[in-house]
């Protein structure tokens, strides 16, 4: 009997389950529909939490009238406070939060973990409010995503609906953010997903309106920033608006090279240095707010008055010198914070300090210098970001202002052009890359699947070990039927070694030398499951291999199959006719 009963009860918390999974099977993408509302609501609700969260504490860090030394502890004590939670509790929530939500979407089925957003969201305003000069809107971006993305398994949608949910949580948080809802379409389909014509415009639009309209019913209706009208005043002008494309491409190529140079250094120091590295940062900065307290903050105050001729030029030069360099030590130490915000107060004060000039040379000629740091912030934007579309709506909803779109349009596209022509690799996809995560490129993600690796690719049988000798791996590999060999383990590679590459060693004297001898580098040939076959002969041919790992796009070293020659040929419906045999 009392077998019976248990059985019945299981029954009833069975049901609730199966008639979701039947309503979900049947109405899949009318619950997505309702799912985009809700996410929306959510993220916007989230992101207003997050701005009021980073102002209060930082205004009760920073009173009114309170001590210097604040400006110099704050910072230090901040950024080693949040290197060690980060590094501890939430390594998934450093950095910026772009590059992150693009490798959840491409290389970890849309996997954002509810860990990663309290990290990201606590940890973020924590690290903003101690006055780190990082932006929020990045970090917004991964929140929204998470909240998607935790949304969407926990529900029980397919992989492929997760990952679609990801840009709607994307767009719903710059819309919020920044009070753009527009632009925020724009950025999650130009620059998360990198197709403005990606199947989810629709949901992305939906959940962008509802967070924007989540956002204005709770801090009112108030633009981000104030802005002056703009008027043209003469031809001229669009000569200096084109200069400004110019130095602002400069800017960006410069801002970008620095970053990432500096982040690579930071990534070769041993591992136990990582929970402090953040230190350098915060060091940084609280010296630099010791004597200049405009440097703390993503900077929007001083941004709105630049955008009303309120900041006088020198000082405007010397914000520019300072926060370059004091968001770059920031974000490559490993602070978490984004530069979408930084790129805009740069932008700013580039364009600021580009229109008094103009105007103190032909005063007859030129618009007042506000309207120069409007455009400015775009250019810059679309010089690092590399969202051209992006920055022309944004800064266009801003304004109100039509006007402002054709000098905006040059400004931008000269400094899209200069900056790509400098600095080939995008900020977000080069950060990506160093973390070891390989997005894919546009063509990659136009395949339909009929000739990719994941097609041929087979399980690793011949690896060997990297403590092997190199004698060993030659009597080892004596009747294989390839030229080239994995080194690592069934879940590991960490290179890749050719017969031609053995023979040589041996012929030197290193037969006894380990595999692990021979890596010149930590990079080694690869190939992932969603690339062509094509690029796949490309490859095998640039690197003389017959035989590549595939591998992770979130991890490089996690091996997931091989790919050969043979398969790839067969595949085309060419028999190897005793090609691969093995030379004596």
């Amino acid at each position: 009997m009392k077998k019976t009963e248990e059985q019945t009860s299981a029954s009833w918390w069975k049901l609730p389950s199966r008639q979701w999974a039947f309503l979900l099977r049947e109405h899949e993408e009318q619950v997505f529909l309702v799912l985009t509302i809700l996410i929306g609501a959510l993220v916007g609700a989230t992101v207003v939490a997050f701005i009021l969260l980073t102002e209060r504490f930082g205004a009760r860090l920073y009173p009114a009238g309170g001590a210097a030394w604040r400006r110099l502890l704050v910072p230090v004590t901040g950024s080693l406070v949040m290197g060690y939670l980060l590094l501890r509790y939430f390594p998934d929530a450093r950095g910026s939060g772009v590059p992150q939500t693009k490798a959840a979407l491409f290389a970890r089925e849309g996997r954002i973990t509810l860990g990663t957003v309290f990290g990201k969201f606590f940890c973020t305003s924590a690290t903003l409010a101690s006055g780190i000069p990082l932006g929020r809107e990045g970090p917004s971006v991964q929140v929204g995503a998470g909240i998607a993305s935790v949304l969407g398994r926990k529900l029980g949608l397919r992989p492929e609906k997760v990952k679609a949910l990801l840009p709607v949580g994307a767009a719903a948080a710059v819309a919020a953010a920044f009070n753009t809802p527009l632009a925020a379409v724009l950025f999650a389909l130009e620059e998360v997903v990198g197709d403005l014509h990606a199947p989810v415009l629709g949901s992305v639009v939906l959940a962008s309106a509802t967070s924007w309209a989540m956002m204005r019913l709770l801090l009112g209706n108030n633009p981000l920033f104030q802005v002056p009208q703009y008027q043209l005043i003469h031809p001229l002008e669009f000569g200096v608006y084109a200069l400004l494309g110019v130095l602002g491409g400069l800017l960006s190529a410069a801002f970008s090279k620095l970053l990432l140079g500096m982040r690579t250094r930071f990534l070769r120091f041993p591992r136990k240095t990582v929970w402090f590295q953040p230190l350098a940062g915060g060091l940084t900065v609280g010296l630099m707010g010791w004597f200049v307290p405009q440097v703390l903050g993503v900077g929007y105050k001083h941004v709105g008055e630049a955008l009303n001729g309120g900041l006088a030029l020198r000082l405007m030069v010397l914000l520019l010198i300072l926060k370059f360099l004091a968001v770059t030590t920031s974000y490559a130490s490993g602070n978490a914070g984004g530069i979408f915000g930084p790129s805009l107060f740069l932008g700013a004060m580039l364009g600021g300090i580009v229109g008094n000039l103009a105007h103190a040379l032909l005063p007859g000629y030129v618009a007042a210098p506000a309207v120069y740091a409007l455009v400015g912030m775009g250019t810059a934007f679309a010089g690092i970001v590399r969202a051209p579309m992006t920055s022309v709506v944004m800064i266009f909803e801003i304004t109100r202002d039509y006007a402002v779109i054709v000098p905006l349009m040059i400004s931008n596209l000269v400094s899209f052009f200069i900056s790509s022509r400098l600095q080939r690799q995008p900020i977000y996809e080069a950060l990506a890359k160093q973390e070891g995560i390989h997005l894919p490129k546009a063509a990659t993600r136009r395949l339909t699947g009929q000739r990719q690796v994941k097609r041929v690719m087979r399980a690793a049988t011949e690896i060997l070990a990297a403590h092997m000798t190199v004698q060993e791996a030659i009597d080892k590999t004596q009747s294989s039927q390839f030229h080239t060999w994995l080194i690592g383990d069934e879940q590991t590679v960490v290179g890749v070694v050719t017969l031609t590459r053995l023979q040589q060693a041996l012929t030197e004297g290193g037969a006894t030398n380990r595999l692990s001898e021979l890596f010149e580098s930590r990079t080694f040939p690869h190939i992932h499951a969603d690339q062509s076959l094509p690029f796949t002969l490309e490859r095998m041919g640039a690197a003389r291999v017959d035989v590549l790992p595939v591998v992770s796009r979130a991890d490089m070293h996690k091996l997931e199959g091989i790919v050969t020659l043979q398969d790839v040929l067969k595949s085309y419906g060419i028999g190897p006719q005793g090609y691969f045999r093995r030379t004596q």
